[in-house]
């Protein structure tokens, strides 16, 4: 269990003041708050003022637990077996088949999670932001703290600020208009100051801006003492939510959605403007814009794997190393905020995803086989992979991917992508690096720095099929693996996992938010977007969006409009961002989530031995996405009977 916290109605969590600092099991940077009696007691010394902030930080949701994380488990990159017994039936997993509700609604942001058989994996947010006031209270009361430097006291108060800022975020993305929690309500208010009402987007987003902008003048522009501190509020990573917020504000979702325009409040206010303006968007491109020169001043920049010392390897390989570890090598210079919980030793993606899931390894004469895997890549998610000529397969006009399960053998130049020799599918042949770097497939190869061969030549490579050496537990139901989220220096004999912050922003994810921005800023593509994303597909190893789709597209004019645009922006979100949290609420505010969330859930056949039989497409599962209800989740009936003033989201 994550942590024991207590399910409060909202309407607690809005308005009890804090009169004793809970322990928890899982802490910012490792450090638990003692229980201390009264909150005097906790802002007497710096030293406990400390241990209030960390509190702060704890609250911090689990992203890089796939199972705690509707980002990834709710999304269609990815899918897990119905049966698997480490689902738990509350748990987000369920949010994909249909299982939110009101009752006890899954990753409870409002109000949090109990144990046992009611946890929903919500981290209550509501008690987060009333912890963040409550320090926000007595550090800017300069009696507090009296051993506190300056210095010291003006950054804490801007990172809590943000903190609170997040928290609100967190909430406005999963719920849309929320109540916003300024400061807290005492406990001796009257009943009706503590029926708090649901505020319209506009002022909700207006809020979590301005409390951004408030917090960044004293925020570092990095982190300098990086033996304790990495993980810490920047102001890079301030200014990037910032731009991220608003574009989330300024798409169809919350701009000038007329789907949700009969959302009241009970005293008439309306809580969606149902006015599309393209001011949202051109306020959210230069957003970004000073969120990247701000990056840019820190120092970030897209990442490249810089080989290794006496050894050479393929440019193959080279490419599909800065794709792999611009997420998964620790701290790397892309990386503009990583989050860190001390459970995860700060954060083994890779464990997350497995735990039992890659507990027992097998390796033989190069070959790679895995039990008792938790999750894998769908289909749809290895078909949405341009070709290696960067543009989607069903649009490249010189090759044909329409035959995909056709079987085909690996040959000497494409000896590392495909272990040469190996029989697989043509959906595994002519791919851009970027499929070859994030999924692991059937004879597919998988470089590691443990590589038998000390190269790239001869190395591992991954066996699916049923009774392959080993192979004593079930592989993913799809038959794929998240190949990018494992850290290159994994050793499957010793089964040492290598901890990395998981990435909330990364520099290349702020690039495409760019470019996005000023699409729909504009009538038509400018300059300025095609140049931020071909930095992001020339890492990749792609040409630019000109060149491909004029080259190589049946559709060669594509990327000259707006709306083409849009569409290759969109899954160029898909593919960067794959596997890290972000693909889910993207198809949300886009509201294409109804095409992309609905449909058929396949994978291949891990029941078969041979190439003819496991190389084809099975369904596991046909998930219904139902708009508009599940664009917002739902608040809690007991939250809506306790305060009357709260109205429910749409169709729940």
């Amino acid at each position: 269990m994550r942590r024991s916290i207590y399910l409060l109605p909202l309407l607690m969590l809005l308005c009890i003041g804090m009169v004793g600092i809970t322990s928890c099991k899982k802490s910012f940077l490792n450090v638990v708050p003692d229980n201390v009696a009264t909150i005097d007691n906790a802002f007497a010394s710096k030293t406990e003022a400390e241990k209030y902030l960390f509190t702060c930080y704890s609250y911090l949701p689990y992203e890089e637990d796939p199972t705690y994380n509707p980002g990834i488990t709710a999304s269609d990159e990815d899918w897990i077996e119905d049966n698997e017994i480490h689902i738990r039936t509350t748990g987000v997993v369920q949010i994909p088949r249909g299982g939110q509700n009101t009752t006890n609604p899954l990753c409870n942001y409002m109000a949090g999670t109990m144990d046992g058989a009611l946890n929903s994996d919500g981290q209550g947010m509501y008690r987060a932001i009333r912890d963040c006031n409550v320090f926000l209270e007595n550090i800017k009361d300069l009696s507090k703290v009296p051993d506190l430097d300056i210095d010291t006291r003006q950054r804490w108060i801007s990172e809590v600020m943000f903190l609170k800022a997040y928290y609100h975020f967190i909430l406005f993305r999963a719920y849309g208009p929320i109540p916003i929690m300024d400061k807290n309500i005492p406990i001796s208010a009257s009943l009706a100051e503590t029926q708090v009402s649901r505020q319209p987007v506009d002022s909700v987003v207006n809020y979590i801006a301005n409390l951004i902008d408030s917090s960044l003048t004293y925020l570092p522009s990095i982190i300098t003492n990086t033996a304790s501190e990495l993980g810490r509020i920047t102001k890079p990573i301030a200014l990037s939510m910032k731009a991220k917020l608003l574009v989330y504000a300024a798409s169809p979702l919350f701009n000038g959605n007329g789907d949700f325009a009969s959302l009241h409040n009970h005293d008439g206010t309306q809580l969606f403007n149902p006015t599309y303006s393209v001011d949202k968007w051109k306020r959210a491109a230069d957003a970004c814009k000073v969120a990247i020169d701000a990056c840019a001043a820190a120092g970030i920049k897209l990442y490249t794997f810089p080989g290794l010392s006496g050894s050479t390897l393929s440019d193959t390989t080279m490419t599909q190393m800065s794709i792999r570890n611009a997420m998964s090598e620790p701290w790397n210079s892309e990386l503009i905020w990583g989050l860190v919980h001390s459970s995860m030793g700060y954060n083994t993606f890779f464990q997350a995803i497995g735990g039992a899931a890659y507990d027992r390894t097998y390796i033989q004469n190069g070959g790679i086989t895995y039990g008792n895997a938790l999750m894998g890549p769908t289909l749809k998610m290895a078909k949405m992979f341009y070709s290696k000529n960067g543009v989607p397969i069903d649009e490249d006009k010189t090759l044909d991917f329409t035959n995909y399960t056709a079987l085909r053998v690996a040959a000497h130049d494409e000896r590392f992508d495909i272990k040469e020799g190996e029989t697989t599918a043509r959906l595994n042949f002519d791919r851009e690096p970027r499929f070859y770097a994030d999924i692991g497939f059937d004879r597919g190869i998988w470089y590691m720095a443990n590589s038998p061969s000390h190269s790239d030549e001869n190395t591992f490579y991954l066996f699916c099929r049923a009774g392959e050496f080993g192979q004593n537990s079930p592989i993913p139901i799809t038959t794929m693996y998240m190949k990018k989220i494992l850290n290159w220096h994994f050793d499957w004999n010793t089964r040492v996992y290598i901890p990395y912050p998981y990435p909330l922003m990364r520099l290349a994810g702020l690039y495409l938010l760019y470019a996005e921005a000023l699409n729909e800023a504009n009538p038509t593509p400018t300059d300025e977007e095609y140049k931020y994303i071909n930095m992001v597909r020339a890492r990749a190893g792609l040409g630019t969006v000109q060149d491909c789709w004029t080259n190589y597209s049946n559709n060669p004019t594509k990327y000259t409009t707006q709306s083409g645009m849009r569409a290759i922006i969109h899954r160029e979100r898909a593919l960067e961002l794959c596997f890290e949290g972000q693909r889910y609420w993207d198809v949300l505010r886009w509201k294409t989530a109804p095409q992309e969330l609905s449909g058929n859930i396949t994978g291949w056949d891990r029941t078969a031995k041979t190439p003819d039989l496991f190389y084809r497409e099975l369904t596991f599962y046909n998930r219904k996405f139902v708009a508009p209800r599940d664009y917002f989740w739902p608040i809690a009936d007991a939250d809506l009977l306790n305060n009357p003033n709260l109205v429910q989201n749409l169709n729940w």
